[in-house]
């Protein structure tokens, strides 16, 4: 799989979903995670907190006990050796699910599920976000 998502993200691709197909808000999305994923990589706390949505902002009221949690908790999203995009869903008017494949910094594979709500200043900000090891492409 290391390979596949090497070459899904080389390539760019996005599988969406059919009852979503709003292209701007994909990228809109795709550029918030891949934008917290450069700033952990490059070790950027505030960059990477500045994509947290505020209920996030409220649980981890600071940029470092943000970088704290996500280091403890989610090391494939904190340090990916490489990360590709998969499903995309609407939920709601306002709300995305955006499927993230992530080779980990141990060379396992994970699927990370990001939801996203736009904010009132049009901006997509990052909810939550699920990890789990995964065995096989879900695309």
């Amino acid at each position: 799989m290391h390979r596949i998502l090497i070459a899904l993200t080389a390539a760019g691709l996005t599988f969406s979903s059919p009852c979503f197909s709003g292209e701007t808000e994909i990228k809109a999305v795709q550029d918030v995670i891949d934008g917290q994923l450069k700033a952990f990589v490059s070790n950027d706390g505030a960059l990477a907190y500045s994509f947290a949505a505020p209920n996030i902002k409220r649980m981890f009221p600071t940029a470092d006990i943000f970088m704290d949690m996500v280091s403890k908790g989610y090391a494939p999203v904190r340090r990916p050796k490489g990360y590709a995009f998969g499903k995309v869903q609407e939920i709601s008017p306002t709300s995305i699910i955006q499927q993230v494949l992530v080779t980990g910094p141990d060379g396992k594979d994970y699927e990370a599920v990001y939801t996203l709500e736009l904010q009132p200043d049009g901006t997509y900000r990052i909810t939550g976000c699920s990890l789990r090891a995964s065995n096989s492409l879900s695309t």
